[in-house]
């Protein structure tokens, strides 16, 4: 019997996102106001949800504080309150749209918690605008 557990985190993020093999205005015809030279914000909304079996002595699929650790050690740190193209190594030559932050987030997580477990991210750019990675 497998049960679906979900986390919800959140953090705020400056991005601009740009392709510097582009001219100046083939980014801004692609990018609109994400494409500013000064940088824009989110207030990122994250899901991390894992399925998997329910443990006979626990009685849990996942330790939830054990999960809301890893989710604040290896990405709240890095992200939260960071210029992504600026202060985090992953986006140096990635572009941090919300598609390639799922991504990111994804394969952090995937290292730090046992394969037994699915693992997909669901990330709010806005209220309406959200992406969700499973590995697939």
């Amino acid at each position: 019997m497998k049960v679906t557990v979900f986390r919800k985190e959140h953090f705020n993020a400056a991005h601009r996102l740009h392709n510097s093999d582009w001219s100046d205005e083939q980014n801004q015809a692609v990018f609109g106001k994400c494409n500013n030279p000064n940088y824009h914000g989110h207030n990122y909304d994250l899901i991390v949800k894992l399925r998997g079996e329910i443990d006979s002595r626990t009685g849990y699929v996942y330790d939830m504080k054990m999960l809301s650790d890893l989710i604040k050690e290896h990405i709240l740190k890095k992200l939260d309150h960071k210029n992504l193209n600026l202060d985090t190594d992953e986006f140096k030559e990635l572009n941090p749209t919300a598609e390639n932050i799922a991504v990111v987030i994804w394969n952090i997580l995937r290292e730090k918690i046992d394969r037994k477990f699915e693992l997909t991210i669901r990330l709010y750019e806005t209220e309406r605008n959200f992406v969700e990675y499973d590995g697939n």
